[in-house]
C-alpha cells in the first residue's frame, strides 16, 4: 500500500535528486497507480501510490496544503478517517479531497503531533512544516507499517522500505552484529531500532521521531499497551470473554472494510480466516472474493487445504478462487520473493504467500487475512512452559530462542562473536513493569 522516500539536509546543500529517483524506482511495485515528488530547499520526497481511498487525483501524494503550510507523504490506512474528518469540519477545516491522507494533515494542524493518538489504523508517514525546518516521522502503534531512516553525510534519509534506502545509498551497509544475533536466534526477527544493516535504523512501533534542524532526534513513544489484567477481569465469566472477543473481532473486520475498492479475503480454510469470512457474511457482505493457494502433493502428503476452504466458501456463497502452484514454479520464483522483502525473512511459506499475493493482485488490491492470531492468543509452543513458571526468563529463552551461543558462534565469522544480545533483550523486556504473569511477559 504505497511507498515513500525522503532526504532532509542540515548542511545547506540540496538533496540528491539522483538518489531520490533511484529510491522512487525501487518503490514502484508498492505504488503502481501514481508517482509524485516534492522539493523545498533542504527537503525532497518521493511517493508511489496504490489507490485505495479517494481514487481521484485529489488524493495524490506528496500532499501539500499551502493554506496550512504543511506537507505529507503517507503509507497505510486510517480506518476512522471519516469520523475524524467530520470532527475537523466542525472545527472549521475545509477539505479538497476525500482521502485519509488529508485528514492526517488537518489533524496535525488541529492537534499537533499527538493527533496520532486519535487514529485507528496502520501507518507510516513523514510530515513537514513550511515555516519550521525539520521532519516528523511517525509509525503506527503495532508497527504494521515499517519506517526506516539512515544518517548520511550532511543529512538524513528515510523510507517506508529498506530496499528503497539501499537504492538511494550514502550510508554503511555492513551487517549489524546485534541484528545478526537476533536474526539467527530470535526467530529471524530484528527488533527496532536495529535493522540487518549497520547504517539503518527503524522507528519503533508506537513512536514519533522529530528530526530537528540539525537532523537529529530520538524516538518518543506515544502509546504503550498494558499487558496485565484490567480492573474487574477476575469477575468475568467465560461468556463475558466470548462476547468481548467477538465484539473486538467484529470491530476489527468492519474497520478493515473501509476502502473505495473491493476487499477480498485470503481463505485458508483454517479457523482464523474462516472467522473473517463468516463475520463479513454476518455484516451483509455480498459478492465477497476469497482466495486459497495449493501446492502439489509430496510423498502422499496433501499440498493444499482446498477441502476446508471449499466448505467455508460454499457455506457463505463467496466468489472463490483456487490458485494452484506447480512445484516447478517455486524455486524459479525465489529471487522475486526475496526481492519483495523489506527485511530478510525465514519461513517455509514465504514463496507460497508471495505467489498467492501475486495472483490475488490480478483481482483485488486489498485483502483481509487471519495472520497474527497465534501472536494475540498465545497459540505457539513457547507459551505453555511459562504457565506458572518461577523462572520465566530462563524458561522463555529455552523455548523461544532458536539456538544458544555455542551453536551460533559455530555459524558466523569470529567478528560477530559477541554478547548474547537476544538473551539480554528477553531479560530486559521481562523486567519491565506492566506485566507480572510470565505468559503476559511472553505475549508482550
Amino acid at each position: 500500500m504505497c511507498g515513500f522516500y525522503g532526504e532532509f539536509r542540515r548542511d545547506g546543500r540540496l538533496p540528491d535528486l539522483a538518489a531520490l529517483e533511484r529510491a522512487s524506482a525501487r518503490l514502484a511495485p508498492r505504488g503502481p497507480d501514481a508517482a509524485g515528488s516534492f522539493q523545498q530547499s533542504g527537503l525532497a520526497v518521493a511517493h508511489r501510490r496504490l489507490k485505495i481511498i479517494d481514487l481521484s487525483e485529489h488524493g495524490q501524494q506528496p500532499m501539500v496544503d499551502n493554506e496550512l503550510g504543511l506537507g505529507l507523504v503517507f503509507n497505510g490506512m486510517i480506518y476512522n478517517y471519516r469520523e475524524l474528518r467530520e470532527t475537523l469540519r466542525e472545527k472549521g477545516y475545509r477539505f479538497f479531497s476525500t482521502s485519509d491522507t488529508e485528514v492526517l494533515l488537518k489533524a496535525y494542524h488541529a492537534w499537533g503531533p499527538r493527533c496520532v493518538e486519535r487514529m485507528h489504523g496502520m501507518f507510516a508517514f513523514a510530515l513537514w512544516e513550511r515555516d519550521r525546518p525539520g521532519v516528523l516521522l511517525g509509525r503506527d502503534r503495532l508497527g504494521i507499517k515499517p519506517l526506516y531512516y539512515a544518517p548520511v553525510d550532511g543529512g538524513i534519509r528515510f523510507a517506508s522500505t529498506l530496499p528503497a534506502l539501499v537504492a538511494a545509498g550514502g550510508f554503511p551497509t555492513a551487517v549489524d552484529p546485534v541484528a545478526l544475533h537476533h536474526y539467527l536466534s530470535f526467530h529471524a526477527v530484528v527488533p527496532a531500532p536495529h535493522t540487518i544493516l549497520s547504517g539503518v535504523r527503524k522507528v519503533p512501533p508506537g513512536c514519533l521521531l522529530r528530526l530537528g534542524p540539525d537532523g537529529t532526534g530520538e524516538p518518543e513513544p506515544y502509546w504503550e499497551l498494558n499487558y496485565g489484567p484490567a480492573e474487574g477481569d477476575e469477575d468475568k465469566e467465560l461468556v463475558d470473554w466470548q462476547q468481548e472477543v467477538g465484539a473486538a473481532l467484529r470491530t476489527a473486520v468492519r474497520r478493515r472494510q473501509i476502502a473505495d475498492v473491493p476487499v477480498g479475503v485470503l481463505l485458508s480454510g483454517g479457523l482464523d480466516s474462516s472467522l473473517i469470512v463468516g463475520l463479513l457474511a454476518e455484516m451483509g457482505q455480498r459478492d465477497l472474493q476469497t482466495f486459497s493457494v495449493g501446492f502439489e502433493a509430496v510423498g502422499g502428503e496433501s499440498g493444499d487445504e482446498f477441502e476446508y476452504s471449499d466448505i467455508v466458501a460454499g457455506e457463505f456463497g463467496t466468489d472463490h478462487h483456487r490458485i494452484r502452484v506447480p512445484t516447478s514454479e517455486l524455486l524459479g520464483t525465489l529471487g522475486e520473493c526475496v526481492d519483495a522483502m523489506s527485511e530478510p525473512m525465514v519461513s517455509h511459506d514465504v514463496i507460497g504467500f508471495y505467489l498467492l499475493s501475486r495472483e490475488v493482485a490480478r483481482h483485488v488490491k486489498v485483502v483481509q487475512s487471519g495472520q497474527g492470531a497465534d501472536e494475540v492468543f498465545g497459540g505457539y509452543h513457547w507459551y505453555p512452559p511459562l504457565v506458572g513458571s518461577e523462572r520465566p526468563v530462563r524458561d522463555y529463552r529455552r523455548a523461544f530462542l532458536d539456538r544458544g551461543q555455542r551453536e551460533l558462534r559455530a555459524l558466523v565469522h569470529p567478528r560477530f562473536h559477541g554478547r548474547n544480545h537476544s538473551g539480554r533483550l528477553v531479560t530486559r523486556h521481562f523486567a519491565q513493569p506492566g506485566a507480572d504473569d510470565p505468559v503476559d511477559k511472553a505475549l508482550r
